[in-house]
């Protein structure tokens, strides 16, 4: 089989595409032929050797990356009974350290998979999990959004907030985003309330009495958006190289802020999926690559401007 590594880290050049024998699933897992493998930021930042993943697997290189993926079960182990082959199936895998979604083939847990519903595609499917997880995780187990709150969320479009948009707006929330003026028509055909075009306006000026911020930029914007929460308002950072300080200067102020690290859920998956049957969430692919268009895929997300999700189509190439 053929699967995505990288011997070093360092610039996406780096990446390259090797063969490899197909794994033998253990007794609790299958084997999963990958349609799809999704991209997040932290896939970028690791192969740059930047952040906690890639702290602790800097010496285990070459290393393949990748923590979503969807697919079809061809093979379950002997202890394996709610799956079955034929299976479409998707998850979260190897997070943080062992990776490996971006290969034609994977052995995982069955415990770790959710039947992808036939409303989804497995492209997109690939490109949810972590994503999906992350805003989930962030408003209702942090931020714990109530229906008719006011919820701030920085770079509503990109992979996390495009979702997370869609999340709140089911809760029963108000929701403003951020993003740039390219992208204020796709958040209001999602049903965003307030767009804020950065580029234009301060969100300072124009956000105050927020009972969440969910913050996907971290840094100076995190920090300066503490001043849009009320009094028992919180902020929820996800970029981690920055947590800490943002934290520090929310405690400062008398205010309430978190750090956050995504965990995989499958029940919470299933949530979401649920949401996605009824018509109420949809995932939005920005761009499909094959497996050695990895580099571009990944030059792209570095940009930071993608508008939902880059996926790894690995059965193409």
């Amino acid at each position: 089989m053929k699967q995505l590594v990288y011997r070093e880290f360092g610039d996406p050049d780096v990446l390259e595409v090797a063969e490899a024998p197909v794994p033998e699933p253990g007794p609790e897992e299958v084997l999963v032929r990958v349609r799809a493998a999704g991209l997040n930021p932290i896939d970028w930042k690791t192969r740059r050797g930047l952040g906690f993943a890639a702290r602790q697997i800097g010496d285990r290189l070459p290393w393949t990356p990748g923590y979503d993926m969807a697919g079809e079960v061809v093979a379950v182990g002997d202890k394996v009974a709610t799956l079955v082959p034929g299976d479409r199936v998707m998850g979260m895998v190897g997070f943080p350290t062992q990776g490996g979604a971006c290969a034609q083939f994977l052995a995982a847990p069955a415990a770790e998979l959710a039947i992808v519903p036939e409303e989804l595609d497995l492209l997109a499917a690939g490109g949810l999990p972590l994503a999906g997880l992350t805003a989930w995780q962030a408003l209702f187990d942090m931020g714990e959004l109530e229906p008719g709150q006011k919820v701030l969320i920085h770079a509503g479009a990109g992979g996390v907030g495009h979702l997370a948009v869609q999340f709140a707006l089911v809760r029963g929330a108000h929701v403003i985003a951020t993003a740039s003026a390219d992208n204020r028509d796709f958040l209001a055909g999602l049903g965003v309330h307030e767009v804020i075009d950065y580029h234009q306006v301060d969100f300072v000026d124009e956000c105050y009495g927020l009972d969440l911020v969910l913050d996907l930029v971290g840094g100076d914007t995190g920090k300066r958006s503490l001043h849009t929460l009320s009094e028992h308002g919180v902020l929820v950072t996800i970029p981690t190289i920055t947590a800490d300080e943002i934290v520090s200067e929310a405690e400062r102020m008398g205010l309430k802020a978190h750090g956050m690290t995504v965990r995989p859920d499958v029940f919470q998956l299933e949530e979401i999926l649920e949401l996605i049957e009824d018509g109420d969430v949809k995932v939005h692919v920005d761009g499909v690559f094959a497996l050695p268009d990895a580099p571009a895929a990944h030059h792209l997300l570095e940009g930071g401007h993608v508008r939902g999700k880059l996926v790894l189509d690995l059965q193409e190439g």
